[in-house]
């Protein structure tokens, strides 16, 4: 039997060789086009990714001076999208094609669209393909002619007059049997809305009757993620197909936006190289001195946007650019920038004396500290080279987020844990591949008011800097997810706040790129016993999804054969709900902490769908101000706030469990 089998698997003929059509390949293979999948808890998952396919066609008809105003509207309960433009629209006789079939588009020539974002005519029919309803109207002349796919199939075409100004407009629902338990966030979708704007100034979009513009482009987009003071007003220049905007603060490391033809190239590339080169050197050379490169880019926050004819990008969701020229033949991407910044931002720094005395000040500032730094620091990566070689607090994983080969680096994360036995249970219960562990000791010192060097002289902060790979900046991150995992309880509060200080003092660009994240922990364990046992039951422990939110587990009894239900909740709701539906005089637990979760059942709370919140920063979340009132002194005020807002727990012994 197992011979027959073999050879069945082994039959290779020409009933193997398979043809998929265009819609069957990209819903085969979605990845190749949008990424992820993901269920919108992220901004790069896929929904978010067909979104900006559709945007993105609406903005090159604006680029191409046709429409000012985009309208964007959530449909069907939030499930779905409807992007309608008012530019040229698209022509009619080619719809089906220009939204169905690969490698059909306007956009190979590079004349009549110039400069635009899409190349390849993959964006639409990636979209219409991972839709299960997809509808495209095109309103030209007098006539619109409406199309409406399903899952890639054409259901209706229809051609009808109309008295609509001429545009596009494209409706889809995202297939919710490939994007599991989806959902759009408006702080995600207005944050990539607001991006098109900076980048387009005079293009107004309306979200979901929103009304979202930009009058400064770059600058704007400065001030509103700016979370701590500038030390000088923003530089702001522009040229014909690049715009910089720059500034410096008093907070560690660097800070970067880059676009390239309005697509926001979250990972850099080849223009953000040029920019962070040469804009170091430019202003090195305007001072004249012996400037170390680090210490002028310390503190920077900029931008750059690029305008390039056909751009290379290193994947389909475009988030890195890959291009060495601005156009085929043409000058390079690094010239072209060198050329721009040196030029421009000399003559700014010698027509602004108070901006450069400013700038030189902090250059100065860094270089003093960086030298101060410099005996500790030598001491310190020699300390964690020898410990790297067996890092006692680290439970490395085999993939890691700067690996370039592979698949799943963004499945890499880093758990940092309160002590050995939250640590050993997820060691014990973690993904080997993708998830790796750092065990605390405890409370870590608080690092406000605290200098980098504690960072050094620190041996546990040293040691996690070392493990994250980021002591020069986020290309090297080495976790995609950095976990802060505690008990619920004060302490573990306390340790979550250390850690956020920590990260928000010296790596603040982590907390920025959305790379830090809170593990979402049990708060209750309700349990009661099965009134029907099994007998002799040799069933391992099973748990289901059922119940949002709690982990149902059946275990047996250790000194009987008893089967016992037992759910985990992560709030008050949970729990009552747990009591409701276990039935009557069930045992609950208030739960105390991490180690005290098997390891069997522990991997449940960190698979798939472990819950995390992720650490995010506002405009309005000055970071300075934030951790001088938590994490600063002890003033009346945040006694006042304390006292104002304290909950009193009743200490209550455990019910008994009953035999029913």
């Amino acid at each position: 039997m197992a011979e027959e089998i073999e050879n069945k698997v082994a039959e290779y003929n020409e009933e193997s060789i398979r043809h998929l059509s265009d819609m069957d390949h990209i819903r085969t293979r979605p990845g190749m086009y949008i990424g992820r999948l993901g269920d919108g808890s992220h901004p790069e998952d896929g929904i978010y990714v067909l979104l900006k396919e559709v945007i993105d066609n609406s903005i090159d008809e604006f680029r191409m001076q046709y429409g000012k105003r985009i309208d964007v509207d959530m449909t069907g309960s939030c499930l779905g999208m409807r992007v309608r433009d008012y530019g040229r629209g698209i022509p009619q006789g080619k719809l089906i094609e220009a939204v169905s079939e690969l490698n059909t588009g306007a956009k190979y020539d590079s004349k009549t669209f110039q400069k635009s974002i899409g190349l390849n005519g993959v964006g639409l029919k990636a979209v219409n393909a991972l839709s299960s309803r997809f509808e495209a109207a095109s309103y030209r002349d007098g006539k619109v002619r409406r199309i409406i796919f399903e899952c890639g199939r054409l259901v209706n075409d229809t051609t009808v007059e109309t008295d609509e100004p001429n545009g596009t407009e494209i409706s889809f629902t995202p297939d919710d049997t490939l994007f599991l338990n989806y959902s759009f966030r408006d702080d995600y979708i207005e944050e990539k809305l607001k991006n098109y704007t900076y980048l387009n100034v005079g293009l107004s979009i309306y979200y979901n009757g929103h009304h979202i513009v930009s009058r400064n482009g770059l600058a704007d987009l400065l001030n509103d993620n700016l979370t701590v003071p500038v030390l000088y007003p923003i530089v702001h220049l522009k040229g014909e197909n690049i715009e910089i905007a720059f500034t410096h603060t008093n907070q560690y490391g660097e800070e970067y936006y880059s676009f390239v033809n309005g697509q926001h190239t979250s990972q850099g590339g080849t223009h953000q190289s040029a920019f962070k080169e040469h804009i170091a050197r430019t202003i090195k050379d305007f001072y004249g001195k012996n400037i170390e490169v680090q210490d002028v880019r310390n503190g920077i926050v900029a931008a750059i946007a690029l305008n390039v004819e056909e751009p290379m990008f290193e994947s389909q969701t475009k988030i890195k650019l890959g291009s060495l020229t601005m156009s085929p033949g043409g000058v390079s991407v690094n010239k072209f920038v060198g050329d721009f910044i040196k030029e421009n931002v000399d003559n700014y720094l010698h027509r602004n004396p108070e901006m450069a005395e400013a700038l030189l000040q902090k250059i100065q500032d860094s270089e003093r500290e960086r030298k101060a730094l410099a005996g500790v620091t030598k001491l310190a990566r020699e300390r964690a080279k020898k410990v790297n070689l067996h890092n006692d607090k680290l439970r490395d994983c085999h993939i890691h987020f700067n690996d370039t080969r592979g698949n799943r680096q963004e499945d890499s994360s880093l758990f940092i844990t309160e002590g050995l036995s939250a640590s050993g249970s997820i060691t014990k219960s973690r993904d080997v591949s993708t998830q790796a562990v750092f065990s605390l000791r405890g409370k870590p010192k608080n690092c406000f008011g605290e200098t980098k060097e504690l960072v050094y002289k620190n041996e546990e902060f040293n040691l996690l800097q070392a493990a994250l790979n980021i002591e020069d900046g986020l290309d090297g991150l080495r976790y995609n997810k950095v976990i802060v995992a505690t008990d619920a309880d004060v302490d573990g509060m306390h340790i979550r706040l250390l850690m956020i200080t920590f990260f928000l003092k010296f790596f603040p660009d982590l907390i920025k790129k959305g790379h830090v994240y809170i593990l979402q922990t049990p708060l209750f364990r309700v349990r009661n016993k099965v009134k029907k046992a099994r007998k002799n039951s040799e069933k391992t422990a099973t748990i289901s999804s059922k119940a949002a939110g709690a982990a149902i587990l059946k275990q047996q009894k250790s000194s009987g054969r008893a089967e016992f239900e037992t759910r985990y909740c992560y709030s008050e709701q949970e729990r009552l709900q747990a009591i409701k539906e276990l039935g009557p005089n069930p045992e609950i637990t208030r739960f105390k902490g991490l180690g005290e979760i098997s390891p069997e059942e522990f991997k449940h709370f960190i698979g798939p769908e472990m819950r995390l919140e992720r650490v995010s920063l506002h405009k309005d979340d000055q970071v300075d101000e934030l951790l001088n009132y938590y994490m600063g002194k002890n003033t009346a005020e945040r006694q006042d706030f304390i006292i104002n807002n304290l909950v009193i727990e009743e200490e209550r012994p455990d019910d008994d469990f009953v035999e029913s």
